[in-house]
Parts: C-alpha cells; structure tokens; sequence
C-alpha cells in the first residue's frame, strides 16, 4: 500500500540520522506523566512506571554505571525478571552509548557464561533469586572479567543513588550497536547478534503495520523479553512510541494469563503459538468482557486450528506473524488496516512494507539464486537490494555465515516454504526439518497442523527418521491432553487422520505418546532432540 511504503520510508530516514540518540528516543522526547510500563507481580498487583520517573532512574544509574568503568562500546547484562529495574537498567545503558545484553532467567550457568564471554560484557546486573546463577563453579570462571551487582544490595544502591553528571546521552548514530542477543541455538550453537540504532525502523514498523498497537490500547506481548520477539515488541517498540506496555513477572499459566487479559482490559494480545495452546487445553473459560481487538502469533507457526478457536473463544481471530532473531519480525497477516486480508488458511501473511520475500530454488547453478514460481516449494529468502529496513549485516565479529548468498543479493533464512500467487507465504520447516520420503518433501509443521486437530492431542512434533527403502519415514511425538488416554487405536487414528487432511503418504509410521516435547527456553520445539533420541 502506498501510505504504508511511505511511512516506512518515513521510520527510514527518522532511524537513519546522524544524531540519533537512543535514550532520547526510548524515554526522553516522551511526556513526563505518560506510563510507560505497568509492572504485574504474580499476585496481580500492579504498579505504573511513567516516561518521567524512567528518565530520572535511569540517569541516576547511568551516573553509577559510568563510575564502574561502563562507557560507549561497553557490554552490559542483565539477568533480572520482568520488573521496572529491568527497563531502567536498558535505558541507563543505552543512555551512556553502551550495549544490552539481555539473558534470559531460565538460562542456567553454562548458557549465562557463554553469552557473558561471547559478548565480553564488563557488567552483570541481577537479583537475589538469579546471583546463585553466577557464582564460580563449573561453568562460571572464580575470575570471571565482568561485576556482578545484584539488586538490593549495598552496591546497587550506589549505583542508583548516583548524582546525574548532567552530560548529554550518548548519540550513536544509525549504526551505532544497541542490543546485542544470541540466537536460540535451535541448529546450532548460539550466534551474536549486533542490533544497530536503525533496527528501530523496523521494529517500530512491525508494531504499526502488524500489530496495531493504538495510543488507547492496552497492549500485552506476553514474550519474553530475553529473547528477540519480548525484547523489540514488549520492550523497545512501546518505549520508542510512547505507549504502555505490560509486563508479567511470573511464568505461564493459564489462569493467570487469563487474568491479566480480563483485569487490565487488554486489547492487544500478542504470543507464541503454546501460549494460545495452553489456554485451549486448560479449560478454564475465559473471563466475562474480554476487551480484545487484536490477537498475533508469533515465534513458531501458528496452527490453522486456533485461528478458528480465537474466533470461538477470544471473540477475535489469531493471526500469525514470521521473523527471526536476525530480522525482527518481516512477514504477518497484518493488523492494519490499510494490510489487513483474510487469512488464508495456513499462510503466515504477507512480506511486510520495507521488505520483500521470495522463495528461491534449493540449489543456486554457479552461485546464482534462481526464484520460484508460486506454489513451489523452496527456501525462503529475502531480497536484500528491495528491503531498505532489513538492519542485519552479518553475526557479531562480522561472521556472515550461510546467510547470504554469495553475490550478496539474498539473506537466506533457512527456512522452507512456498508463496501463492497472491504473495501470501506459507511455512513448512526449517530446511534441515524437511523429511524427505521417497523423493516427496514433507514439512514437518504441515503435519503437524492436522494432528493438532485430533481432540486427544495437546501438542506434536514430527520428525523424519531413517528407512531403508523410504530414505526417512515420518514419526509423531504427542502429547495428550490432561484427561485424555492413548488408547490402542490413537496411532491408526492418526495416521488416518493425515491421509485424509494432508497426503496419504505424509502419516507417521510410529506415535510416540511424551510427557512434553523439549523445547528451547523460547518455545521452539527442538525436533533434532527427538531425532537423537529415537536414533
């Protein structure tokens, strides 16, 4: 749509200036009485934090950080829950020209010291309940480089109490780094990545164009923000527009989500897939005078299914939205509505304005990517030249990886799937899940949407396992929901259930009935886990 390329452009070039200053931009040009934040204990109780008392805390502790050495270029962590420290700590950051970043509370030491020594950070910020986390032992180093303040404690309250020196925040610039995270390490070891100022572009795009997020919603992104989709949409997005946003310090549960959804009148919801999962599974109703306008998935697909029970039960039809670590959020069944369509079935939307996708053939002839007509199947990739809010360059250490072509004029996902002739895509697997079965290509989240159907099934993943004759065979990991039995017949059941939704040669050979499918502390179920395990 016109309006929308214009706007992008738009984000473009206001992301894109010399000066910009991301402290001014995250907290500062904000209303002073505006809310910035609603923090939710797991009680339920809540508390607002206002653009005016973020500002005032964070340049009190920027003050303390810069007198521990912390300065532009400089690594900091946090390994804190959702709390109103965790933001002011973000902008205190940003606000010396430093870099965030973020460990998820989840991770155990190895995982904290592998992100710690990657990225070289100089300082650790905690709390009481995560500082054990960092203690010496096998994973954490007794010398380990970097200081660890815990929140609390006498050190903290230095830090926090420290006179603001009045200088000016730190201008970075467009290329100036921001964030930096790892990628979940679902295929591999995790990976640095470096997001600069100008990723602000597209992570305020994605919230307009896909979301919708309005000055009178009440906007909940229930993600956490120590992996990619929490930290750009439930923290950097909302403090870079000025709008409150909600954060839940306390697990997943499905009472309390629903909670929170009826308490504070949420109207736009955003989740992965398991969340919207585990509050069908739960039986529990949802509260009377749910508010919502907007439901959006993301973070894995989003089976077909629960768009229709969002219609059923939240009054409201969940759409799907694809992105990764390395790109923020480009493709999504929009919001908007200058974008919004009707959802087709299984389709994950749209490439989004600033960006534009195609689906390339599995092997380019001498280097060259061939694109493919619609409706074949291939990898996905975006057109690098065609997508001016694509910030992503290459991992941290100036690693490209097999991201991109080798003329440079594709960032290869790795990710399968097809595009109709409408452009809409549609989501098969990453390309190292594809089950290849007597020449035919499965994937791997096509059958699984047919077995979620089954009335018996909570959760599934399929894997391809070796077979003499077939080369791989697919298999199916289940899990039930509460009440329900595997009874004798649930694999024939199944597997005809696949024949007559899907293909009849896509039915899994074996169902193995789980407790849970292991999955990273993002979500994604880590199908390579149940390769290992059945092999």
């Amino acid at each position: 749509m016109t309006d929308a390329t214009t706007r992008a452009r738009e984000l473009q070039e206001h992301y894109g200036r010399a000066d910009l200053c991301l402290a001014a931009e995250l907290c500062d040009r904000h209303p002073a009485g505006d809310v910035a934040a609603t923090l939710i204990a797991g009680d339920l109780s809540a508390v607002d934090l206002t653009y005016g008392e973020l500002r005032e805390r964070s340049e009190r502790l920027a003050a303390g950080l810069a007198g521990l050495g912390v300065g532009p270029g400089s690594r900091v962590a946090t390994l804190l829950p959702k709390t109103a420290d965790l933001l002011v700590t973000v902008v205190a950051v940003l606000r010396l020209g430093a870099v965030y970043v973020p460990l998820f509370t989840a991770f155990a030491p190895q995982a904290i010291a592998l992100r710690l020594t990657a990225s070289g950070a100089s300082v650790v910020i905690t709390d009481g309940t995560q500082r054990p986390k960092l203690d010496p032992g096998e994973d954490i180093p007794a010398d380990a480089p970097w200081t660890v303040v815990t929140v609390g404690s006498d050190a903290w309250a230095r830090l926090t109490d420290a006179s603001p020196t009045g200088a000016p925040s730190a201008v970075v610039g467009p290329e100036g780094a921001m964030v930096q995270l790892y990628t979940s390490g679902t295929t591999g070891k995790p990976k640095g990545v470096v997001v600069p100022g100008k990723a602000l572009a597209s992570i305020v795009a994605y919230q307009e164009f896909a979301l919708d997020v309005r000055a009178d919603d009440v906007f909940w992104n229930a993600a956490d923000p120590g992996w990619a989709y929490g930290l750009y949409y439930a923290l950097l997005a909302p403090l870079a527009t000025g709008r409150r946003t909600l954060l839940l310090d306390a697990g997943f549960s499905a009472r309390s989500t629903w909670d929170v959804l009826g308490r504070f009148g949420v109207t736009a919801f955003a989740a992965a897939p398991t969340v919207y999962r585990g509050l069908r599974a739960s039986g529990i109703a949802p509260p009377d005078g749910l508010r919502l306008r907007t439901c959006s998935s993301a973070g894995e697909p989003l089976n077909p299914d629960l768009v229709t029970w969002g219609r059923e039960v939240l009054g409201v039809e969940i759409r799907d939205h694809y992105g990764q670590t390395e790109l923020g959020m480009v493709v999504a069944n929009a919001w908007h509505p200058d974008l919004r369509e009707e959802i087709r079935p299984g389709s994950m939307g749209r490439a989004l304005p600033g960006f534009r996708v195609a689906v390339l053939a599995d092997d380019g002839a001498d280097g060259a990517e061939k694109e493919l007509p619609p409706d074949t199947p291939g990898r996905v990739a975006l057109d690098v030249p065609a997508s001016p809010l694509l910030w992503f360059e290459g991992y941290a250490g100036g690693v490209r990886g097999d991201r991109f072509s080798e003329d440079g004029r594709w960032y290869l996902t790795g990710d399968a799937g097809r595009a109709d002739a409408d452009g809409h895509l549609y989501f098969s697997a990453r390309d190292d899940d594809v089950i290849i079965m007597a020449g035919y290509r499965i994937g791997p989240f096509d059958v699984e949407s047919v077995l979620s159907t089954h009335p018996a099934v909570a959760e599934v993943a399929v894997v391809g396992m070796p077979d003499e004759l077939r080369g791989e065979v697919v298999e199916a990991f289940v899990v039930l929901r509460e009440g329900a039995e595997a009874g004798p017949d649930l694999p024939d059941e199944l597997a005809q259930l696949v024949r007559t939704r899907y293909a009849a040669h896509a039915y899994p050979r074996r169902v193995h009935v789980v407790d849970a499918l292991p999955k990273t502390p993002s979500g994604k179920v880590q199908r390579f886990l149940l390769r290992q395990r059945e092999r």
